[in-house]
C-alpha cells in the first residue's frame, strides 16, 4: 500500500503515535488481557477496546526511546507471535481514526500500516467511504447515493451538506473524519475484571436437567469464588458449547453488584431460559462473573425478606465449611434449601 511511511520523532508534535492494535476474532479472553500486558510494556497509556482490540499513545515512549511508532509495531508483532503465539494487526497514525482507518486495511492476518501525518490527506483521498474509521453500512450507502464514494470525495463536500445527508451529529464526524480530523485521545482504560467456570459434560447431552443441575454447580463455584476474593460481579455471561464447535453467549447486568448465590442464581437461569434451548446438544457450560467490583464498595440493603437473610447466614456457613473440607463438602443445592 501506499504512503507506508516512517513516523518521525522530533521535537515536532504531529507524529504519528496512535497504535491502534487488532487481534483475530473470537479470540479469549484470557489471551486479550495477555495482548494488553504486552502493549503496557510499550507506553502506560492503553486503552482496552473489547473484545479483540486496543489503543496506546506512544508518544512519551518515543521520545524516551528515540526511535518509530512503525518499529514499535514490529516489536510488538514479534513479542506477540513469540509469546502468545498469535499474529497482530497494527495501524499507526497521528489520530485514532488514522490509526485505526490504518488497522483495517491490513488484509493479512498480521502486519504493520504507519501512516505519517503529512501523508494523512493523500492517504485517505482514494479509500472507500465504507473504509473510514466509524462509517457504518448505512451511512456509507446513503453517500454511495449521492455519488460520495470514496474519502477524498467526502472531504470535498461542504460539511453542512454532509450533516443534511447523515444528521446533525453523523454528518459533522464523517466530515472531520474525512480530513483526517479526530481530537479525542487515547484513554487509559483497562479491561474490566472477570472470572470464569466451566463445566465440560462427559457426553453429549439433551437433558435440560442436567444442565440445569450442572449450571447450579457453576453458580455456587462461582459466587464462593467471588467472596473468596472479595469481589461482586455486576454482570453475567452464559457461554453454551454445542456439538460440532457451535457456541452461544450472552451477557446481563445484575439489578445491583453481587456475590450471593441466591441473585447469580436468578440471573443465571434467565440466561439459559433465553437461550431457548430445545434440541441441542450440549458439550460443556461457560459462566463469567464481569465487571467485578470489591465487594466493600457494594451497599448494603436491608432486607424484610427473611427467607433470604436466612439463606445469606446459612451462605457464610457453608464458605467456611468448604474452606475448611474442600469446595466438594456441599452439593449445589444444599445451598439454596430453605432454612426454617
Amino acid at each position: 500500500m501506499a504512503a507506508e511511511a516512517q513516523t518521525r520523532v522530533s521535537g515536532d508534535q504531529r507524529v504519528s503515535s496512535v497504535m491502534h492494535v487488532r487481534c483475530h476474532d473470537r479470540l479469549p479472553e484470557e489471551v486479550f488481557r495477555q495482548v494488553l500486558e504486552l502493549l503496557a510494556e510499550f507506553s502506560p497509556v492503553v486503552q482496552a477496546l473489547p473484545p479483540s482490540a486496543a489503543l496506546v499513545e506512544l508518544k512519551g515512549a518515543l521520545r524516551y526511546h528515540g526511535t518509530s511508532a512503525r518499529h514499535v509495531g514490529e516489536v510488538l508483532r514479534i513479542r506477540a507471535l513469540s509469546r502468545l503465539g498469535i499474529d497482530v494487526r497494527v495501524g499507526i497514525g497521528p489520530t485514532i481514526m488514522v490509526a485505526a482507518t490504518a488497522s483495517g486495511r491490513i488484509d493479512a492476518l498480521g502486519g504493520v500500516l504507519a501512516v505519517d501525518p503529512d501523508q494523512v490527506a493523500d492517504w485517505l483521498g482514494p479509500l472507500p467511504v465504507e473504509a473510514l474509521h466509524g462509517i457504518g453500512p448505512k451511512h456509507a450507502a446513503v453517500l454511495r447515493e449521492y455519488g460520495v464514494h470514496c474519502v477524498g470525495l467526502l472531504a470535498a463536500v461542504p460539511p453542512a451538506t454532509v450533516q443534511r445527508l447523515l444528521g446533525g451529529r453523523a454528518g459533522r464526524v464523517a466530515a472531520d473524519r474525512a480530513r483526517g480530523i479526530d481530537p479525542h485521545p487515547v484513554a487509559p482504560r483497562a479491561l474490566p475484571a472477570t472470572t470464569t467456570v466451566r463445566h465440560t459434560f462427559a457426553q453429549h447431552t439433551l437433558d435440560g436437567a442436567v444442565v440445569r443441575a450442572a449450571l447450579l454447580d457453576l453458580v455456587v463455584q462461582l459466587a464462593h469464588q467471588l467472596r473468596h476474593r472479595g469481589q461482586a460481579a455486576r454482570g453475567l455471561t452464559l457461554t453454551l458449547r454445542f456439538a460440532g464447535g457451535t457456541s452461544w453467549e450472552k451477557t446481563c447486568r445484575l439489578p445491583e453488584a453481587s456475590a450471593h448465590d441466591d441473585d447469580l442464581r436468578t440471573m443465571a437461569y434467565r440466561l439459559i431460559d433465553a437461550a431457548g434451548l430445545q434440541r441441542g446438544r450440549l458439550t460443556g457450560l461457560v459462566l463469567s462473573g464481569q465487571d467485578l467490583v470489591d465487594a466493600d464498595k457494594v451497599a448494603q440493603q436491608i432486607s424484610l425478606d427473611q427467607a433470604r437473610e436466612d439463606r445469606l447466614v446459612a451462605e457464610t456457613v457453608s464458605d467456611r465449611i468448604r474452606d475448611k473440607f474442600g469446595p466438594g463438602a456441599i452439593g449445589p443445592a444444599a445451598t439454596f434449601l430453605r432454612v426454617s
